[in-house]
Formats: structure tokens, C-alpha cells, sequence
């Protein structure tokens, strides 16, 4: 899947330069360990090496050791020194190879960090971020969307950027906040560029960005499909003439439904697009908040495009056929607009 560059249209004017995704990431964690003793990184093959991605290339040799530290292979071990880290006063940030390596750590996330503050009676917090791809292109066990299973937990913030510019200013959010983040960064996005403001800013949690204003039916889309969406909008305006409000939720929890639901209001029809599998994703229950809070608007049923219920295959051309396309995208927006069969 070809990735071009997006343009953000939040960017208010100033001096700009150009990052990829993974530089972008590496300028806010060296920013974070500048001005903060407290903050730290542990994960596997993330010193001397640089990181899977090479998102904290260069931080090992400017912070040491005992900093950036490198960890055995036991995904259990490492966010459980992360939670308990966390709740005695450091801002531990944890990176995982792939999310899929999350099923080991269930225990941690679920039950102890998501858990501390409530259970402490507001007595404990937990300011551990986990940075972990999602993606694609690496077979069955390291290329799962599994953001589902986090949004269905009460007590995780969870960040999914789909730009440089919001990887950079999101992750600084993450670094004020002082309760658990799932930072889900989409394989296929560490190398593509786009600009971010040379001072300093911030991207809130729980606010959604319009990529592209539309009137005829809305799109949202998550981390990588928001490039895909944004390509697909533009093409069916030129082709067929027809208006695509293109939505990037950038957090689901917390998740922005005003401003889904507003251009709902708008347009009248919804469709979802993410690369996870299709049952009991996160398009079903962007969905099911669409029919309750904006049904009298709809004038077709809101769809889902996602992956085949199917484990994602190591052949690219097989992968090809269980991921969404481009044309699975298109043909859903004419099938909601009644321009074609499904």
C-alpha cells in the first residue's frame, strides 16, 4: 500500500518543518527526557539498536543506560515493571515490537494499570505510556488491530495517530496525562513525512480532526485508512462528483462522537473504515453510536469496511485480499449514495 504525505490543516501558522512518523515520535521522546528525569523507556532491541522502527535511534547514546533500557523478551515482565514504576513516581514509556505481543501483558494492562485508580480510591495513578505498531505485511501474529479490545476498558487512554504532526502533539499530551496510554502507531506510517510546527504544541485527546470537509456522505477512518479515505475523496470528487467528509477520530478513548455525530447531521450517511477484522471492531460501535444518537438523519444504513474475519496472512498477495482497499471503500460510498450495488 502506497502512502502519500497529508497535509494538517490545524497548523496554525508559523515556521514548519518536515518529519517523518518515526522522527516525529523521536523528537518528543528526546524532548520529554530533556526536560523531565522522571521520564524513561524500556523495551526490546530500543538501545544501541534504535528500536524495530528506529523511533528512539540515538537515545540510548544521548541518555545512557539507565534510561533507555533494553529488556529481555517477556512482554509480561516489561509492562508490569512499567505499571509498578509508574505508580511510585516515574513516567515510564514502554514500547512493545507489536501489539499482538499484548496478549502476554493482558494482565497488566487490564487488571493493574486500568485498575490502580479506581480501586485506590484516586490514591495511586499510573502515567505509563505503551507505544506499540499495528499493521500490516508481517503474517499472522505481528500485524493485528486489536484497538477493540482496549476501547472496551474502562481506565486506558487510547491514541492512534494517523500524521506526524499528530504523533508528535499527541504523545506530548500523553506525557501530561497521569493514567495509562495505549499509543497504537500503524507500521506503515513510520516512514511517511509531513510538516509539524517548529514550536512547541500539543494535540487534546478527544478531539476529532476533519481531514475533508464534505456534504454527501461521511468517512471515518483510523490511523493508515486516513490516508486511503483522504485518496478516495479526492478521486470520487473528480470522477463522480461526489462530496466525502473524511473524519479521523486521532483518540478512541477518549472518543469524539459530537463531531461525528455533526457531520452525520450534515451529510446523512456514515460509513466506517479500519483495518481491523470486521466483528466486534471499532466500527461497530462507532456505528451503533451513530443509530443512537443521529438516527432521524440517516438516510442509509451505516456501513462497515474492514478486514475479512480471518487471521492476516504472511503473502502480500493474500493480505491483499483480507485488508479493505481503496475499491472496497469506493464501492461503499456508492452503495450508500445508491449510485451501485454493493
Amino acid at each position: 500500500m502506497s502512502m502519500t504525505m497529508l497535509s494538517e490543516p490545524n497548523i496554525v501558522p508559523s515556521a514548519k518543518k518536515e518529519l517523518t512518523f518515526a522522527q516525529a515520535l523521536n523528537e518528543s521522546l528526546r524532548e520529554a527526557m530533556t526536560r523531565d528525569p522522571s521520564v524513561f523507556l524500556m523495551g526490546e532491541d530500543i538501545g544501541p539498536y534504535g528500536g524495530l522502527f528506529r523511533v528512539t535511534e540515538g537515545l540510548y547514546q544521548e541518555f545512557g543506560s539507565q534510561r533507555v533500557l533494553d529488556t529481555p523478551i517477556t512482554e509480561q515482565a516489561i509492562i508490569g515493571f512499567g505499571v509498578g514504576a509508574a505508580m511510585v513516581g516515574s513516567r515510564p514509556i514502554v514500547e512493545l515490537q507489536f501489539s499482538d505481543f499484548m496478549a502476554l501483558a493482558m494482565d497488566q494492562i487490564v487488571n493493574q494499570a486500568a485498575k490502580a485508580r479506581y480501586m485506590s480510591g484516586g490514591q495511586l495513578s499510573v502515567p505509563l505510556i505503551i507505544r506499540t505498531p499495528v499493521g500490516t505485511g508481517l503474517g499472522s501474529q505481528h500485524t493485528q488491530s486489536l484497538e477493540a479490545w482496549l476501547m472496551h476498558v474502562p481506565g486506558l487512554h487510547i491514541a492512534m495517530p494517523a500524521t506526524p504532526y499528530d504523533a508528535m502533539g499527541l504523545l506530548r499530551t500523553a506525557l501530561e496525562l497521569n493514567d495509562p496510554v495505549l499509543f497504537l502507531e500503524h507500521s506503515m506510517l513510520y516512514s511517511t513525512r509531513g510538516e509539524v510546527p517548529v514550536d512547541p504544541y500539543k494535540v487534546p485527546f478527544g478531539e476529532a480532526r476533519i481531514v475533508r470537509q464534505g456534504s454527501d456522505v461521511t468517512v471515518i477512518a483510523v490511523s493508515s485508512g486516513v490516508t486511503v479515505a483522504a485518496k478516495v475523496a479526492d478521486e470520487l470528487a473528480a470522477e463522480q462528483g461526489v462530496s466525502v467528509e473524511v473524519i479521523d477520530p486521532r483518540t478512541l478513548a477518549p472518543f469524539d462522537m459530537a463531531t461525528i455525530v455533526a457531520s452525520v447531521q450534515k451529510t446523512n450517511r456514515a460509513i466506517v473504515f479500519h483495518q481491523a477484522c470486521r466483528t466486534c471492531g471499532i466500527g461497530a460501535e462507532i456505528g451503533q453510536r451513530i443509530m443512537e444518537e443521529a438516527f432521524d438523519y440517516l438516510d442509509a444504513p451505516v456501513t462497515r469496511v474492514a478486514a475479512r474475519d480471518v487471521p492476516n496472512p504472511q503473502a502480500k498477495s493474500l493480505e491483499m485480499v483480507v485488508l479493505p482497499s481503496e475499491q472496497d471503500l469506493k464501492r461503499a460510498i456508492n452503495s450508500v449514495l445508491y449510485r451501485s450495488p454493493a
